[in-house]
């Protein structure tokens, strides 16, 4: 069964759009460990729009469970928060400075130079490192010779295909799933995976480890409270072999 991280951005927008601290974002970190989150996942960006700076160094000694930092290490900003939180895990996404939300992956041909060196310092660290990447087999072989621990697949392709066609949605995530586990990566999902779409993902990705989700689970947590959403979310992960 793959590990639930729940994304807390959205909590800290809402926090954000009023000033003051509520929601208090580091609590309902806490709170989501309590209800059954094996992980807590942020993604600051430069305009700390969301989660700022400072709520990454709060969380650091109070995630219990896995902390993920996402972000762009083309930002010498993020490059030293992570060296200073130590997260279990970073995720190295490449997302423009002004970017509404990920959209793609790296090409990890191209950027092969500057990923490596960013693997290697991560690790030199303790941290284990994941790239974000599309669903391109190319893509994830490039990642396993770069030495990265784990790819996180870009699953929004599948989330908006799936209501059309499910399994020519899932196909390529099947096949780089495939290609992960061969070439020894961890593999871990990303993005607007969700309660109509998430079991699916999961039943047909059997060697998943981790989804982080946030979006979705959020707004759903305004119908079923935050506590039963993440238990929702974890019956959605459960697959019978």
């Amino acid at each position: 069964m793959a590990n639930l991280s729940v994304n807390i951005n959205k909590l800290a927008l809402i926090r954000n759009s009023r000033g003051g601290n509520n929601p208090n974002v580091i609590n309902w970190a806490v709170n989501c460990e309590k209800f059954g989150a094996e992980g807590i996942t942020i993604h600051p960006r430069p305009d700390e729009r969301h989660i700022r700076y400072a709520d990454a160094i709060a969380l650091k000694d109070l995630v219990k469970t896995e902390f993920n930092i996402e972000g762009n290490p083309k930002e010498s900003k993020f490059v030293e928060l992570v060296l200073l939180t130590k997260p279990t895990q970073v995720t190295l996404v490449p997302d423009n400075t002004n970017q509404l939300t990920s959209d793609h992956g790296w090409d990890t041909f191209k950027e092969k130079v500057f990923l490596k060196e960013m693997i290697m310092l991560f690790q030199s660290h303790g941290i284990r490192t994941s790239i974000f990447v599309d669903p391109i087999p190319q893509m994830v072989e490039g990642a396993a010779i770069l030495g990265s621990n784990r790819i996180e697949l870009y699953t929004e392709s599948y989330a908006s295909d799936y209501a059309a066609n499910r399994n020519l949605a899932i196909a390529p995530y099947k096949l780089t799933a495939k290609i992960a586990q061969e070439v020894g990566l961890g593999l871990n999902a990303g993005h607007d995976l969700s309660l109509e779409n998430l079991h699916f993902f999961a039943q047909e990705i059997p060697n998943l480890l981790e989804v982080s989700i946030g979006h979705a689970l959020v707004c759903d947590a305004l119908t079923y409270g935050m506590e039963n959403t993440i238990q929702l979310y974890k019956r959605q992960l459960k697959v019978i072999s």
